[in-house]
C-alpha cells in the first residue's frame, strides 16, 4: 500500500532476515545424534525416498533442521549460521568434540553489550557458530 499523499509505495521492513536454516548432513543419524547430544534435545525426524530431515524443536522465532538427500553438502565454507547458545555457549560447546565435532574459536567476547560467540565444525564437516549474551 503506498502513501495516497505523494503517490510512493509504502517500503516493506523486515524484522527477522533469517526465516529457515537447513543444516546439510551425509550420515543423517549420525548428524541427528551431534545435535541431539550439544543442544540436550530430540529432534522429530521425518524420512522419505528422496530425503530425510530433523527439526529443532522451535515454539517461536526461527526454525531450522538436519538435512540428507541429492543436493545436500556439508561445508565449511559459506554462510555461517549462528546458533543459539542458551544462557551460556560454553554449555553447547563443551559438548561438541564428545560426538565427533571441532572447535574452530573457543568462546570470545564480542563486547560486553554484544555477548559471546564461538565456531565449531559439526560431526558432518558443517561449520556452524553458536551465540550468547553470556
Amino acid at each position: 500500500m503506498g502513501d495516497v499523499r505523494t503517490g510512493k509505495k509504502k517500503k516493506e521492513v523486515i524484522e527477522d532476515y533469517v526465516s529457515w536454516f537447513e543444516i546439510p548432513a551425509i550420515d543423517f543419524q549420525q548428524a541427528v545424534n551431534f545435535y541431539n547430544h550439544i543442544f540436550d534435545i530430540a529432534m522429530e525426524q521425518n524420512s522419505t525416498e528422496v530425503n530425510s530431515m530433523a527439526f529443532f524443536p522451535s515454539t517461536k522465532g526461527v526454525g531450522g533442521g538436519i538435512v540428507a538427500g541429492p543436493g545436500y553438502v556439508p561445508s565449511d565454507s559459506g554462510p555461517l549460521i549462528y546458533l543459539n547458545g542458551g544462557k551460556d555457549l560454553n554449555i553447547v560447546l563443551n559438548k561438541v568434540e564428545e560426538v565427533g565435532g571441532r572447535i574452530v574459536m573457543p568462546k570470545t567476547l564480542i563486547s560486553e553489550e554484544m555477548g559471546y560467540f564461538a565456531i565449531f565444525i559439526d560431526s558432518q564437516g558443517n561449520k556452524l557458530a553458536l551465540y550468547s549474551k553470556n
